[in-house]
């Protein structure tokens, strides 16, 4: 059994980079390259849905330095990897509050969404994204709406209402917390945390983590049989 929607916290990109003592911005390209890998893996293993935890709400707090170099290293990925994203099979999309960033990069952005909106496997890419904001931006859309309050129309005013909530939640690093990601969505994820930093997050590790995962008893609130 395998995740059909798989969800991961790319942790640990700053310190791979201090241990060898590099800029953190090597940290974050090095990351890059994780993430190409791990898309293939897990269009390999027969998940459709990829979603990565690319840059938070709150990561505007960081260095002027490190958020421009991120924003460069994210507009130089979406050139670079297009042709490529189109030949296999992916299809781009971005979810948080695309209004935070620079009006090119959104450019950027849905120009890659539009040439890719065929393909049959789905990488979403969290960008200023906080999910106690998803739910508050839901909210006020059904406010405005005027509509009645429910749960299903609640899920119907987030980001991707098409996309199914994660199965597996990945979390590289060490670190044992979920950072305000998919909130709403993660409901009745499962979770696996690995001490790998992201960076070195490799097809051992990742095939540790679906095993680990089918090996679970999903009982979405209901008790065994």
């Amino acid at each position: 059994m395998v995740p059909d929607h798989l969800a991961i916290i790319m942790d640990g990109n700053g310190r791979w980079a201090k241990s060898r003592r590099r800029p953190r911005l090597m940290g974050h390209r090095a990351g890059a390259d994780a993430l190409d890998r791990v898309m293939h893996y897990c269009k390999d293993a027969g998940i459709r849905y990829l979603t990565v935890y690319a840059f938070s709400t709150e990561n505007w707090k960081r260095s002027d330095e490190e958020v421009s170099g991120l924003m460069k290293l994210l507009s130089r990925y979406i050139k670079s990897k297009a042709k490529r994203l189109v030949e296999d099979g992916v299809r781009f999309r971005v979810i948080g509050r695309r209004a935070d960033l620079s009006e090119k990069l959104q450019k950027e952005i849905a120009d890659l969404e539009e040439k890719t909106r065929e393909g049959d496997f789905t990488l979403l890419v969290a960008l200023s994204y906080g999910g106690r904001d998803e739910i508050v931006r839901a909210a006020a859309k059904l406010a405005a709406a005027g509509a009645k309050f429910t749960e299903e129309a609640l899920s119907a005013c987030m980001d991707a209402p098409d996309v199914p909530d994660p199965d597996l939640i990945i979390r590289t690093s060490g670190e044992l917390r979920t950072s305000n990601f998919l909130l709403w969505e993660s409901a009745y994820s499962e979770y696996y945390f690995t001490d790998v930093l992201w960076p070195d997050f490799g097809k051992d590790e990742f095939d540790k983590a679906i095993e680990s995962y089918s090996k679970r008893e999903r009982r979405m609130g209901g008790r065994l049989k």
